[in-house]
């Protein structure tokens, strides 16, 4: 591990979301508020029992790991979508909690994805965090918290990985700025920086995707313009105005030219660019249109007969102005 322009590399490491994860919390792109907060703990030289709860790819996995790296702690990891039952609780923790640290510092446990944990699990962690509250840190990242009991919110720090609209372009800015780094060292040629732009755009706050993204389209060595027309933001203009003329056969080309994309993105863009577009009295069944039908894009083997059985059920429910 070396330090490398503006954060540390982990040479070995194939995938980038992997070769170059801060290590740091200064090197983390965070909203200004939330970075001072974590800051505060390094500072301070501890940090109490941590939720961490936002979107996938926003860094709530790796500011715990630089947490516990800065402060120098004995860190365990588990993921709870794989080791959710209560016999995780019973075996690795409490050998890791109950036995003396090798650097006679404090622990740190990471419950990653720990909204995976069975209640079984979730009810034994209550007495857990408070049995090891002197010589063990709980840390607790997950995407929807609500999913987690009451009882260990009320024995966390609860810190939500929000983006304020105020906040996005100096984010997008920064982490620009750091692909074009991470680029400069992979020896990757970047025709146009505003390619790189665009990706972290479509994606953002997920930066995990976004450097996905960039490891898949510089297999080459290059990354060019020619990428743009696969990572623009969805165009719903030619839906919309299918809608409004019943056109069925525009709507279902236009399904089918955007059945691939990340259907949870997909949906969010549909409520935002069509809901200006309703009629006041139909804005609600819309709602519960896009909200039932993102739902089952999470289990339906067909992804362009799900979208455009929404899009039949808007055409027949709702009104558009």
């Amino acid at each position: 591990m070396i330090i490398q322009g503006l954060y540390t590399m982990n040479k070995d490491d194939f995938l980038y979301v992997e070769r170059y994860r801060p290590a740091l919390i200064e090197e983390c792109i965070l909203p200004q508020d939330i970075k001072e907060t974590f800051n505060s703990f390094v500072s301070a030289g501890q940090m109490p029992n941590l939720l961490l709860s936002g979107g996938a790819g926003i860094g709530k996995t790796t500011v715990a790991r630089a947490l516990a790296n800065e402060l120098n702690y004995d860190v365990m990891f588990i993921n709870c979508s794989e080791e959710r039952g209560i016999d995780t609780l019973r075996t690795k923790m409490m050998g890791f909690c109950s036995t003396v640290s090798l650097t006679d510092e404090r622990k740190c446990l990471i419950l990653d994805e720990s909204d995976y944990l069975t209640p079984d699990a979730q009810a034994a962690l209550r007495a857990f965090i408070e049995q090891f509250a002197n010589t063990c840190s709980f840390v607790m990242t997950c995407n929807f918290k609500n999913r987690l009991i009451p009882p260990l919110h009320s024995r966390t720090t609860v810190i939500d990985f929000r983006i304020d609209p105020k906040n996005k372009p100096e984010m997008l800015m920064q982490f620009t700025k750091r692909l074009l780094n991470i680029c400069e060292l992979e020896k990757i040629e970047v025709e146009d920086p505003n390619i790189l732009a665009t990706i972290t755009n479509k994606y953002f706050p997920d930066f995990r995707r976004v450097l996905n993204e960039i490891q898949r389209y510089s297999i080459g060595g290059k990354i060019d313009t020619g990428i743009i027309a696969q990572v623009q933001s969805l165009d719903t203009v030619n839906l919309i105005t299918g809608m409004k003329e019943k056109n069925f056969k525009q709507v279902r080309k236009w399904v089918a030219d955007n059945s691939d994309s990340d259907m949870a993105q997909l949906f969010r863009k549909l409520y935002d660019s069509m809901y200006p577009e309703m009629e006041g009295g139909s804005v609600p069944q819309l709602v519960l249109h896009l909200a039932k039908y993102q739902y089952q894009s999470a289990f339906v083997p067909d992804q362009e007969l799900n979208l455009t059985a929404c899009m039949v059920e808007i055409m027949a429910d709702c009104q558009l102005k």
